[in-house]
């Protein structure tokens, strides 16, 4: 503490700068950093759609090393690419808000299902027979294959015990759905109102489906948003199915494909983890207002 107190009697504000260090002095200036990154960021090589590092090194004169450093202290990263939709839903804060509080807060006395579909999962088998993983190789596999048909699983996962009600079905009309409804209404007691959270999809909003759900009063309907299907907790379910049961696996018919799906669901259903949400409503919506703010201020020296 004295050291710098005295450094700062001594010097003032000076006092409290970096002494110089040991070591070759800098080559890369600071405005050549600032012209590197505002070049990145602004500019692309003529012919293509962003920046490699030996294209930037050639225009700044520098190595593609010093060129990938400058990357990771400003967190550049301009091989990757990210997708995105912002939902354009009239009623896009409400849903949230319904769904969220389901999540949230469930009601007593019911049971909240995240209901969707997985359609066309194809049943493939490789156009060559799989090499298996070994010590320091990875299993390969032939990036060809053959299709022997699809089939479509409807799943339904109970928010609160991780279980998941499933049938799989040749097509996903609404007479298929109207089959899986009223299988949740065989699976669940009687005394237990059920609320299912869908996505906009047409099948789920058919005369028919309307037309059963009025004929079965405790089935209580929760829309996500458009393009708001990642508040549907069974996608995340969809994903690990496909993760660790349907990517690599091999399948040389449809009835083979099922009996994988349904092997993978029986294992699930006997030590079912429940997915936990932890997000309040409140704090997404800010989050959509702030990226939708920041979209808005990127574009609009092109409106104006």
């Amino acid at each position: 503490v004295c050291k710098w107190r005295a450094r700062f009697v001594s010097k003032r504000l000076d006092g409290l700068l970096d002494e110089p260090r040991s070591g070759a002095p800098r080559k890369i200036s600071d405005a050549k950093v600032e012209e590197i990154v505002t070049q990145t960021l602004e500019t692309t090589p003529q012919g293509c759609t962003h920046w490699s590092t030996r294209q930037m090194a050639k225009v700044a004169g520098i190595s593609y090393r010093s060129v990938g450093r400058i990357w990771r202290a400003f967190g550049l990263k301009p091989h990757r690419s990210e997708t995105f939709t912002l939902s354009k839903d009239p009623h896009l804060v409400e849903k949230v808000r319904d769904v969220v509080g389901l999540y949230m807060h469930p009601p007593d006395n019911a049971v909240v299902l995240c209901v969707d579909e997985k359609s066309q999962i194809q049943a493939l088998n490789r156009s060559q027979p799989l090499l298996p993983m070994r010590p320091g190789q990875v299993e390969r596999r032939t990036h060809d294959y053959v299709r022997h048909g699809t089939t479509t699983l409807f799943a339904a996962l109970d928010y609160e015990t991780g279980k998941v009600i499933g049938r799989m079905y040749q097509r996903h009309r609404a007479v298929e759905f109207r089959k899986f409804l009223q299988a949740i209404d065989d699976a669940v007691p009687k005394e237990l109102e059920l609320h299912l959270i869908l996505d906009n999809y047409a099948t789920h909003k058919t005369p028919l489906i309307q037309r059963w759900l009025v004929r079965h009063p405790r089935f209580h309907v929760h829309f996500t948003p458009t393009h708001g299907s990642w508040l549907n907790l069974v996608e995340r379910w969809f994903a690990l199915l496909t993760e660790r049961a349907l990517r690599r696996g091999v399948h040389c018919s449809v009835r083979e494909l099922e009996k994988a799906i349904s092997e993978y669901l029986d294992a699930h259903n006997e030590a079912p983890k429940p997915f936990v949400w932890t997000k309040t409503a409140d704090e997404i919506i800010e989050n959509i207002r702030r990226f939708a703010q920041t979209t808005l201020d990127i574009h609009a020296p092109e409106r104006s």
